[in-house]
């Protein structure tokens, strides 16, 4: 298992690190239209309550899916930064899945939780709920999929729900790295709730500036490894004050959990 340096990280499109574990199950679900050429499916939002939470969810249904993959992100927890992988692995997958990504409470455009923090323990009951709520009836095999600390959310899935067939970690970030300077920088700041709500204030306020400043500012900034897609998602989401905070207030969480 290889772990990630850092799960506030902004999630690149070309995911090369990763375990996989899988469940014993006779059923196949192998790919036979793997590569064929189909015209792209997008990648659809959705809002969801989901144990009283609204939640957001990037879905691209398969007309004859022979299994369903559902992705757990990392953190930030904002599927849209996750828009053009997840249409990228439908196409790939030949259209023999439905593929559903959740995003995580209150890492959301809006804030819904009205400024609540969630810790981890929080997004993996959610996640819990939400497969119990919209996919425990479906006869459909459930392949996880999880980005950085969504492979721990991923696997805490596994232990509790039996549906849950195979489960793929992306850059998983499962252990501390105690060598890490980013990490210990993060955590310093997550232990302090004073230097937390000054950083998500500072943040915040870049989201006052006009659209077309705040796109340049950012496409600047980050460069060319963020796409289109991924600037979008920061305008929208990054750059509010309850994403901050729950961003930084899982961290905490994180931190604490797989020391």
């Amino acid at each position: 298992m290889t772990c990630s340096s850092c799960s506030l990280h902004a999630p690149t499109l070309s995911f090369s690190l990763f375990f996989t574990f899988r469940r014993s199950r006779g059923r196949d679900m192998s790919c036979p239209n793997l590569l064929l050429s189909n015209p792209r499916k997008h990648a659809t939002l959705r809002l969801s309550k989901v144990s009283g939470h609204t939640t957001e969810l990037l879905e691209i249904q398969s007309d004859k899916p022979t299994f369903h993959v559902l992705f757990i992100p990392g953190n930030p927890g904002v599927v849209s930064f996750y828009k053009d992988f997840l249409e990228s692995l439908y196409e790939l997958l030949g259209g023999s899945a439905s593929v559903t990504a959740i995003g995580h409470i209150s890492h959301t455009e809006k804030n819904w939780e009205h400024g609540k923090l969630f810790s981890l323990q929080d997004q993996i009951d959610h996640k819990v709920d939400f497969i119990k709520q919209e996919l425990q009836n479906n006869e459909l095999p459930i392949v996880l999929v999880g980005h950085s600390i969504g492979s721990y959310i991923s696997h805490e899935i596994l232990r509790f729900l039996e549906k849950v067939t195979y489960l793929i970690g992306l850059y998983p970030f499962l252990m501390l790295n105690p060598l890490s300077k980013q990490q210990s920088n993060i955590q310093n700041v997550a232990e302090s709730s004073i230097l937390s709500a000054l950083l998500s204030f500072s943040v915040a306020s870049l989201g006052l500036l006009p659209q077309c400043t705040l796109r340049f500012i950012l496409s600047k900034s980050l460069g060319s490894s963020w796409s289109d897609t991924a600037i979008d998602a920061a305008c929208s989401h990054l750059l509010q004050y309850h994403t901050i905070r729950n961003m930084l207030y899982m961290a905490l969480m994180e931190f604490r959990k797989v020391q």
